[in-house]
């Protein structure tokens, strides 16, 4: 599975890997965890394909189960190239494997959601919870708008050439 949008925003999005409606339809973010992103990005007042949405694993693992890291390491020179070819400004993780993919982290989701990391020592990365889990826990939407909001910013900094993230 490639990825959905332009990324003309600056902005990317990544997730996990396809589950079964994705991996049926071809296209990441499709499900019900997908029509909770979209509106989330609708939130952020961007349109649904001026954002990159992509996976850290590009196929579903057996059983739909968390890839493993040796699954996410085999994809990792896939997703580096698609993110050396958009050179997005800003990163947003979706949940805990996205994190790990992406960072090489080993800390959770918990821990790690709302504050700025650096992808490759230069992109800055939001970590914040997964649309899934939004599903199953409501609660935490307003958590994760507050990070959506702080990638506003970062993005705005970014066209002014200011760069306030941190490692």
């Amino acid at each position: 599975m490639f990825a959905r949008g332009t990324g003309s925003s600056g902005l990317v999005f990544v997730g996990e890997g396809p589950g079964e409606e994705e991996d049926r339809r071809g296209e990441p973010f499709v499900g019900p965890a997908g029509q909770l992103l979209d509106r989330m990005i609708a939130a952020m007042q961007l349109g649904r394909d001026e954002v990159y949405v992509c996976n850290i694993v590009k196929c579903r693992p057996p059983r739909n189960r968390k890839p493993e890291l040796e699954e996410m390491n085999l994809c990792r020179p896939y997703l580096d190239e698609q993110l050396s070819l958009l050179q997005p400004r800003v990163i947003v993780a979706l949940g805990a494997t996205a994190v790990q993919g992406l960072l090489g982290t080993t800390e959770g989701i918990t821990r790690l959601r709302g504050q700025w990391k650096l992808y490759r020592g230069t992109v800055p990365v939001m970590p914040t919870f997964h649309p899934a889990y939004l599903l199953r826990t409501p609660s935490a939407k307003r958590e994760v708008w507050d990070d959506l909001r702080e990638v506003l910013r970062q993005l705005e900094r970014g066209k002014s050439g200011t760069d306030a993230s941190s490692s």
